[in-house]
């Protein structure tokens, strides 16, 4: 007989209902990433708010909260409904419209070359847009639909010709594709922007004038019809790029490993690389290239987040036009700057950072 005091076997960890130290710091792990999910996102749309609340009430003239809001419920109070409704409040939902294309665009991109510089605005996409819309405009007096047709044709066009010349509809070459892409589509930007400074010169002095506005990337021109574009254009592509999330992800593992998981790598990358595509083009047709928008997104995305989000790249694209936009509108006194030059100054030093500093883990794989 076993004696009453005798030791007994302690059941090991994981048997009785208890979560071995294993699962219970993976569901540690798990728990802070959402806790710190939930209040980036939360801190995201709280500026958002606060921005656009800065972008509709400061100005020249200043418009009281209670005014706004009367002329935004539709009481018509002269002078104030026209500034608010007609003018402030368009120019900053296209800002958070244009923020999200151009952050979801970018990091897009970079997700799917493996590359932080793999953005519309380095490898010649936005200009691709931007010249289909210079050769709209300056020879055809394009406006309205038949630019945004342009505009959508010449991005399409510079990605599809980058695609050719990469190799993307190639399976099995793994990074080589990525690094090709991002390399020749360097070339074509090149290329591209040596056109447009030649389309430049055959044209009057006042076309060439709108034209270089337009370049610079502005919000001025802000109306509900755009507003309603724009947001057309989010509410078809947006559900798409969320519908091919888990392929990307996917494809990140290799082209090997996609294919054996029974992936179809080339019609996969050529989707996701037309969605981007149609995201950047669309948006420069509204607002013009706004610089380094696409491209600052993704890994100041990454940076706050500790990993890739896409969702969070899409919210600091909308924070970077909308503050661009409040910035060159009331920072430097009676001189209104286009946001685009603002998005400018910003990009090009995080730019060179980029470039100098160490690759970190992850990137370049």
């Amino acid at each position: 007989m076993t004696p009453v005091n005798a030791p007994t076997t302690a059941p090991p960890a994981g048997r009785a209902g208890l979560p071995s130290e294993p699962a219970a710091s993976s569901t540690a792990v798990r728990r802070r990433r959402r806790t710190r999910g939930a209040v980036i996102a939360a801190v995201t749309v709280l500026l958002l708010v606060a921005l656009m609340t800065v972008r509709v009430l400061v100005g020249t003239p200043m418009v009281y909260a209670d005014h706004a809001l009367r002329a935004i419920l539709g009481e018509q109070l002269p002078g104030i409904s026209y500034i608010v409704v007609e003018s402030r409040l368009p120019a900053a939902i296209i800002a958070v419209l244009a923020g999200i294309a151009f952050g979801l665009s970018g990091t897009t991109f970079q997700t799917l070359l493996r590359n932080p510089l793999a953005s519309p605005d380095v490898m010649g996409v936005s200009l691709g847009a931007s010249a289909g819309a210079v050769i709209a405009m300056a020879y055809f007096g394009a406006q309205g639909t038949t630019l945004f047709w342009c505009t959508l044709l010449g991005g399409t066009g510079v990605a599809a010709l980058v695609l050719l010349v990469a190799g993307a509809a190639r399976t099995g070459t793994g990074g080589a594709v990525d690094n090709r892409f991002v390399l020749v589509g360097i070339g074509v930007a090149a290329a591209l922007q040596a056109l447009i400074s030649y389309l430049m010169t055959r044209v009057n002095s006042q076309t060439a004038g709108d034209i270089m506005h337009w370049l610079i990337g502005s919000l001025s021109t802000s109306t509900w019809d755009r507003v309603r574009i724009l947001a057309l254009a989010l509410l078809v592509l947006v559900p798409i790029l969320a519908a091919l999330l888990t392929r990307l992800r996917i494809l990140q593992l290799g082209d090997d490993t996609a294919t054996s998981l029974g992936l179809p790598v080339p019609r996969t990358r050529i989707a996701l690389v037309l969605v981007a595509v149609a995201l950047t083009s669309l948006t420069v047709a509204v607002t013009g290239p706004l610089a380094f928008v696409a491209f600052l997104s993704g890994p100041l995305a990454r940076i706050i987040a500790g990993r890739p989000s896409v969702s969070l790249a899409a919210g600091i694209g909308a924070l970077i036009v909308l503050a661009a936009d409040v910035i060159g509108q009331n920072a430097f006194g009676d001189v209104d700057l286009p946001a685009g030059v603002i998005t400018g100054v910003l990009g090009a030093p995080f730019l060179l950072w980029l470039l100098t500093r160490g690759p970190s883990p992850g990137e370049g794989k």
